[in-house]
């Protein structure tokens, strides 16, 4: 067998053998003692761990980075005492100190797999889970096995607003961008309207300053995300025509997973098939949109947004084989 640093066991083979794999942490060194005398020593990775001879029965071996390679020991005739498996291993007493100190409270164990680090147990949040495989990932570079999980189950709602705005006011309107906290806590107001804590809006619009209060002609498009309120206010009338609201949904999505949603129909489009047979594909139109929350740690989220708005276009049609199919107008966007 073999010992820890600075503890020499003895290392017991036969001639033209090959011995049992040396274990050593990385950064660390182990003194092994041979039963027989040796007149020459080779390692042949010197980049993976050092050998330095202490005497003609004894060897200092240090561990450098993770991996494997061999160590040859020759006697003083010149033939082969034996080929030992020199094993580096990350330092795992040392990583699950800096673990401890860095995610204190979270159930993580750690293990070592040949020249690896294999973390498993349960996490609280995603966050977490990424800080502990950067720092295994500094002690075993591209080595590390993630079998950990996040605990819980962790959904995400999204309240929208599918609102449509006519393209000859566009740059009469405005928008106003608002943060602010939920009970007295300040915020950041801009744009040219007025964000405030009960939904009112002012703006000048057609000349005039036109009062918007709660919940009427503002159209609001945002989410909330812990005591902070992120809004981006289109000012506008909707009595006045200038903008159309499509679709309010609630979206519900578990973290990771992504939820779609459709207000519109199907059209019906005739596709020939190599034996001219013909077949009837359905292409959705109307206002679609789909979205992948991901929590992050708490209440912090990363969003992943498609939304598309299409219609039949009856102005432009297309003839073929007796059938007659209509275009479509879409806009879509993503972030």
């Amino acid at each position: 067998g073999f010992g820890t640093a600075g503890h020499a066991e003895s290392l017991r083979v036969i001639s033209g053998s090959t011995s049992a794999p040396l274990n050593v942490p990385m950064n660390r060194a182990v003194v092994v003692e041979s039963d027989q005398p040796f007149a020459e020593l080779s390692i042949a990775n010197p980049g993976i761990a050092d050998i330095v001879t202490l005497s003609d029965r004894t060897i200092y071996v240090l561990g450098k980075v993770p991996g494997r390679t061999t160590m040859t020991i020759l006697g003083g005739d010149g033939k082969l005492i034996s080929n030992v498996e020199v094993q580096v291993t990350p330092d795992i007493a040392e990583f699950k100190e800096r673990l401890s100190q860095i995610l204190p409270g979270e159930n993580i164990e750690v293990r070592t797999a040949n020249d690896g680090i294999v973390l498993s147990g349960t996490v609280s949040s995603t966050a977490k889970l990424d800080r502990a495989l950067d720092l295994a990932n500094r002690y075993a570079p591209e080595r590390v096995s993630n079998l950990m999980t996040v605990g819980g189950t962790q959904q995400v709602m999204l309240k929208v607003r599918f609102a449509e705005m006519q393209r000859s006011v566009a740059k009469n309107l405005s928008s106003s961008l608002a943060m602010r906290g939920t009970v007295g806590e300040s915020g950041i107001i801009g744009g040219t309207g007025n964000f405030t804590a009960d939904g009112a809006v002012s703006n000048a619009f057609d000349n005039g300053t036109i009062p918007i209060s709660g919940d009427k002609g503002a159209i609001g498009i945002g989410f909330t995300a812990g005591n902070m309120e992120f809004a981006v206010l289109l000012e506008a009338l909707e009595s006045k025509g200038v903008v159309r609201t499509l679709a309010e949904p609630n979206l519900t999505a578990l973290s990771g997973q992504t939820a779609k949603f459709l207000a519109g129909g199907e059209y019906p489009i005739p596709v020939l098939g190599s034996d001219s047979t013909v077949t009837v594909e359905y292409k959705p139109f109307g206002v679609e949109m789909a979205f992948t929350p991901r929590v992050v740690d708490g209440d912090l989220i990363n969003l992943e947004i498609g939304a598309a708005v299409s219609a039949i276009d009856t102005t432009v049609t297309m003839s073929s084989g007796g059938f007659t199919v209509n275009a479509f107008k879409k806009r879509q966007t993503s972030t």
